[in-house]
């Protein structure tokens, strides 16, 4: 008896201790982005704001509801927010689309090479991104994509795909193939089996490839770091440690600008972590 007491109240502990690491950065960046300046650089520091101000959030977003904001900082993170989501949605829908067809093509079809060209493409998991940076540059400056949206989200595409595929095939093989030979015998073509009765199937598999994809993408700084120069393709996570000059760091406006950023991919976590798991957990039962 006392050893299961002993057992829960660790169980307790441990969840404690996980959720105060997990969510203390979150809470830590939201106070500091409600603490006016002077506020912030108290020692020892304020664990609670001690004055609530929104004059970060009035910065970042003012100029949208038409308040009054001389600094135009607004209108860098609306354009950052808009390439964020450009960028990460971009890839998102074409990693999960071309991850769908080739994952399906390797494991249905038949053709010299299919596991090769597939263990070659789930291999490039392995090669970290920063080696290949260099090449890739000079690849996308003799391409004239350096800059551009299409540029950036083949390079996510590249990234991401191989996870995506890897995934698609444990969905599609964990699908009874006899569903599709009844479909076949009932005068159904490939594509048509594939997109009305596969694809539903997969769905799980799908928006969790989508999901992963997403967070990755949303979540990326090296690349547009390099191939996102100019505020025409900069994202968010590329202009938030902009708000840190050499002489002057602006804590609050950078967790505020943090706090704002986390919501998108929070929401797709939120109202999709259903299928997310379920598409995981696909291939686990085959």
């Amino acid at each position: 008896m006392v050893s299961f007491l002993l057992r829960g109240l660790g169980q307790r502990l441990a969840a404690i201790v996980l959720l105060i690491w997990s969510l203390g950065p979150i809470y830590w960046a939201l106070a500091t982005s409600l603490m006016k300046p002077r506020d912030i650089a108290t020692s020892p520091i304020n664990l609670v704001p001690p004055t609530i101000t929104f004059e970060h959030y009035r910065k970042l977003v003012g100029g949208l509801i038409g308040l009054p904001d001389e600094t135009g900082i607004w209108h860098d993170f609306l354009r950052a927010l808009v390439n964020s989501l450009v960028l990460a949605g971009g890839a998102t829908i074409l990693t999960t689309a071309i991850a769908a067809l080739a994952a399906y093509a390797a494991v249905r079809m038949r053709f010299p090479g299919r596991d090769l060209v597939f263990y070659m493409i789930v291999a490039t998991l392995a090669v970290p991104g920063y080696t290949v940076l260099i090449p890739l540059y000079r690849m996308m400056v003799s391409l004239h994509l350096v800059d551009t949206y299409t540029g950036i989200i083949l390079i996510y595409i590249s990234a991401y795909l191989p996870l995506a595929m890897w995934l698609m095939r444990s969905v599609y093989e964990s699908l009874p193939l006899s569903i599709e030979e009844a479909a076949y015998l009932d005068g159904a073509g490939r594509i048509y089996t594939m997109v009305r009765i596969v694809m539903p199937l997969a769905a799980p598999g799908l928006i969790a490839a989508a999901i992963l994809t997403f967070l990755g993408a949303w979540g990326q700084f090296s690349v547009p770091l390099v191939f996102a120069p100019t505020a025409a393709t900069k994202p968010l996570t590329v202009l938030i440690p902009e708000f840190a000059t050499k002489n002057y760091v602006d804590y609050g406006l950078i967790n505020a600008a943090g706090i704002l950023a986390m919501i998108p991919p929070a929401l797709v976590v939120m109202f999709l972590n259903r299928f997310l798991l379920n598409g995981l957990m696909a291939g686990a039962g085959k």
